[in-house]
């Protein structure tokens, strides 16, 4: 048999199998790895989702939460399982996007370990001050903390976390000198900041939204580019520093290897859910903006986020340990 025949056949065979496979999928239920602790952003969203997704698949969805190292726990257990599509990653920015440049050695490689499905949700943050601060606003709050450099103080859920890396992006976006003071978690940061022991820090929504009603925390701006439902008469940050754009995004990912119909039928079957009326209205009710998207723009989307934190990062000298 010449060659190219055969190889040709080889490939004819493997890409009958993979259809086959991906006809009979799922068969058994799915393990969609949190990274995180029960009860952040991110397992919030994926318990949303996972139910409505699990029915349009027809087997259950199990969420394991396996928080440690950054995000990196749980990543790697995506990165070193089958690559069948019955292990998923909850993505956020940690595991691809920001942990290559605060980490000297990751147990993967962000860039060819894993295959993109879908976007999911945009979790928006908010730039909130304690209550006792003099500014009113985000034009006031830059002068203020020019008037006063290294004065003012932001917290955030630790080093890497997204509440961290917005602050350094608006410290750049600003030309404000305001010193960085990291938690153990966003509860501790929430804590000091309403004690006044830090003045500022910019968190998802949910964590703050109940503070900002009873008034004991200032909400001055949101952190995506566009203002946000859940606080319409409040401006974006991006209203004062063009461009600025601090809100985390969450994606769906599997082992890179996963046949193709397989992520696309997942694919299929989370932008469906995430037009579905009821969920979009829970998610909503949360602060949390349902975005969909096909694998290649995911894909595009973590390169281009992976380039711009890359960036804020050498700047601001961040490092994880």
């Amino acid at each position: 048999m010449p060659g190219n025949l055969f190889f040709a056949l080889i490939a004819a065979a493997a890409v009958t199998s993979g259809a086959a496979f991906a006809q009979s999928y799922p068969s058994r239920p799915i393990h969609l790895i949190v990274p995180f602790a029960p009860g952040g952003g991110a397992d919030i969203a994926a318990r949303v989702i996972s139910e409505p997704l699990a029915k349009r698949l027809g087997q259950p969805i199990v969420v394991e939460n396996r928080p440690g190292g950054g995000a990196t726990l749980g990543a790697d257990l995506v990165a070193k399982s089958i690559p069948d599509g019955y292990t998923l990653l909850y993505g956020t920015p940690g595991p691809q996007i920001t942990n290559p440049y605060l980490m000297k050695k990751l147990p993967y490689d962000p860039a060819k370990d894993f295959a993109p499905i879908s976007r999911l949700v945009v979790i928006p943050s908010v730039l909130v001050v304690n209550a006792g601060l003099a500014a009113k606003s985000v034009t006031e709050l830059i002068a203020l903390a020019k008037s006063q450099p290294r004065k003012l103080n932001f917290a955030s859920a630790g080093i890497g976390a997204t509440s961290h890396l917005a602050g350094e992006l608006f410290k750049v976006m600003a030309g404000i000198d305001i010193v960085h003071v990291p938690y153990k978690g966003t509860g501790a940061a929430l804590q000091d900041l309403l004690a006044g022991n830090v003045q500022m820090a910019i968190d998802s929504i949910p964590v703050y939204q109940p503070y900002i009603k009873s008034g004991v925390l200032r909400v001055l701006a949101v952190s995506t580019l566009q203002r946000s439902p859940v606080l319409p008469g409040v401006p974006a940050i991006a209203e004062t520093l063009p461009g600025f754009d601090a809100a985390p995004m969450n994606y769906l990912a599997a082992r890179a290897g996963t046949p193709r119909a397989v992520i696309e039928r997942i694919n299929r079957e989370v932008n469906a859910v995430l037009t579905m009326p009821e969920v979009h209205e829970r998610l909503t009710g949360l602060g949390i903006i349902p975005q969909g998207s096909t694998p290649e723009s995911l894909d595009a989307e973590i390169m281009r986020e992976s380039a711009k934190w890359k960036k804020v990062i050498e700047s601001s000298g961040a490092k994880a340990e």
